[in-house]
């Protein structure tokens, strides 16, 4: 256990060893904090991207702390990294483990105190998660779940569902993405190529319909239906 005290030296061995040690002991610190406090990145990401940070960090700061250290440690760090992907992938055991499956915090708009609880999140973050998604009652909230990244997905009482074409049997239009063919007061002539249209006619169709010119526009789009849509700056 010599590799875990300070030493002026460590041997390749020493150097994995402390790195799998660092790396098993954050992911149980991780895992204790609870995922709210890590924010919206999955555990293994938060623990990688902490322990990487301060490992390549100290060497560049400490003269005294050698570079071939880091790089061993950073080395087994990635390697442990991208073991626990295959293992997630490969093991639900171990995803379940890392990863805590869906926690129901609301059913048929009644909160779950024990949902709530085993999530370790307040009623006011719950609150707070529903108004970012719109919804201003959590009696119609069909269903909400605690996810893994730490937000709260949810799915609303058939009946307070908004209306959609399909529901009214109305046909749509298929989506169509605009083309941008100005930005930031420049012409992007990959987009324009896009379209049937020129640089003589963009130019043409701001001075004649906005009074303006290409560098005054911030950006500029144009439909399937050569519909021009032009943001200028302001």
């Amino acid at each position: 256990m010599d590799f875990l005290h300070s030493q002026h030296t460590l041997t390749t061995m020493e150097w994995v060893l402390r790195a799998v040690v660092s790396f098993i002991f954050l992911l149980i610190v991780a895992k204790v904090l609870g995922q709210r406090s890590i924010s919206q990145l999955r555990l293994l990401d938060f623990v990688i991207a902490l322990v990487v940070g301060n490992i390549i960090a100290h060497p560049l700061s400490d003269e005294e702390l050698g570079l071939k250290g880091s790089i061993i440690t950073t080395v087994v760090l990635v390697l442990l990294y991208l073991g626990g992907i295959f293992l997630i992938l490969r093991w639900p055991w171990f995803r379940n483990l890392i990863n805590h499956k869906p926690i129901p915090v609301v059913q048929d708009g009644e909160i779950l105190y024990e949902g709530l609880r085993h999530a370790r999140i307040s009623i006011d973050v719950l609150l707070e998660e529903l108004r970012k998604g719109k919804v201003a009652d959590v009696e119609k909230v069909a269903l909400a779940l605690w996810e893994a990244e730490g937000k709260i997905s949810f799915f609303l009482d058939p009946k307070y569902e908004a209306v959609t074409p399909e529901i009214m049997q109305i046909d749509m239009p298929p989506f169509d993405l605009p083309q941008t063919i100005i930005k930031d007061g420049r012409i992007l002539h990959k987009g324009l190529k896009e379209t049937s249209k020129n640089e003589a006619w963009v130019v043409s169709h701001l001075r004649d319909n906005y009074q303006t010119e290409v560098r005054n526009v911030l950006l500029a789009t144009i439909d399937k239906n050569e519909k021009l849509n032009v943001f200028l700056y302001k």
